[in-house]
């Protein structure tokens, strides 16, 4: 069974920055495995597939990295644990549904790439709890820890939430003349990260070369709402890479270009780790 978080934490604690990849998990459960209805490369499609290792040098630089080994479509992390699908759990709400639960992404997604069923039927509401219970909870309590944390060491907190995007993701969303974006940073609109901080990050990958976006198309899921706090000094930004520059998408395994802009990330972890937030430290300010 998969590991629901793993915490890689630095020798020496030197940033605020606490760094993230919730949809990077590829361990599969057999018995998922045995009950979908599609090929297992396509299950693959909806994976962040490797952006953990193009995240690992974090603790290296003074950041704690936080991980699953839970694949995004057996639990996702960047949903809220109420958001059950009626059309795949028995016995789950109709009401109030949003516009992820009713295109199958909820916290249990019952679609993958292309809008393609996972499941041939309907799964039972004790078994959507048991995954939320013993995956997303303890996920979700190891990161609001560790940002608590880092805030209480720090003053503020900045987490970089870390997600990969479907190369054609981006298709329709670039105007006509602009350049297509290698990253889409999203804060929100600014609710959920001070302007200066976000400004930084977008000058971090900007400076290494890579064409930045702002909150189109994607400004940011559950977890920069439920965590981006700036007025309380817990800032986030989701932070979504072209999958293109890194990945084989069709067969889910690193490119030729992967050791290449693995070394380029890196450098760029390095550069965020090293942004000044702000802030007066907690436990210096009661003293």
């Amino acid at each position: 069974m998969p590991i629901a978080v793993e915490i890689a934490e630095p020798v020496r604690a030197t940033s605020a920055v606490v760094f993230a990849s919730p949809h990077s998990g590829r361990v599969y459960p057999q018995a998922f495995l045995a009950a979908v209805a599609v090929d297992p490369l396509v299950l693959r499609s909806s994976e962040d597939a490797y952006v953990d290792l193009l995240l690992a040098q974090a603790p290296d630089h003074g950041a704690p990295l936080i991980t699953s080994q839970v694949p995004r479509a057996y639990v996702d992390f960047n949903r809220a644990a109420d958001e059950l699908d009626p059309a795949l759990v028995n016995g789950a709400k109709r009401a109030g549904l949003n516009p992820r639960i009713a295109s199958g992404l909820g916290v249990l997604a019952r679609v993958v790439a292309n809008g393609r069923a996972i499941y041939s039927g309907k799964i039972e509401m004790p078994e959507a709890k048991a995954r939320i219970s013993r995956y997303w909870h303890p996920y979700h309590a190891a990161l609001s820890a560790t940002l608590e944390r880092q805030h209480r060491r720090f003053g503020q907190v900045l987490l970089c939430d870390v997600h990969s995007m479907p190369h054609e993701a981006l298709s329709g969303h670039v105007s006509r003349g602009a350049s297509r974006p290698d990253i889409v940073i999203g804060d929100r609109w600014g609710a959920a990260c001070g302007p200066e901080i976000a400004a930084q990050v977008e000058a971090v990958f900007r400076a290494a070369g890579l064409t930045v976006a702002r909150n189109a198309p994607f400004a940011g899921a559950y977890i920069t709402q439920r965590y981006g706090q700036p007025a309380q000094g817990m800032h986030v930004i989701q932070i979504e890479i072209d999958r293109a520059l890194y990945l084989d998408e069709a067969r889910v395994e690193p490119s030729a270009q992967f050791p290449e802009f693995q070394r380029l990330m890196g450098g760029i972890v390095a550069q965020i780790a090293r942004i000044d937030v702000g802030g007066v430290p907690l436990e210096v300010a009661a003293q």
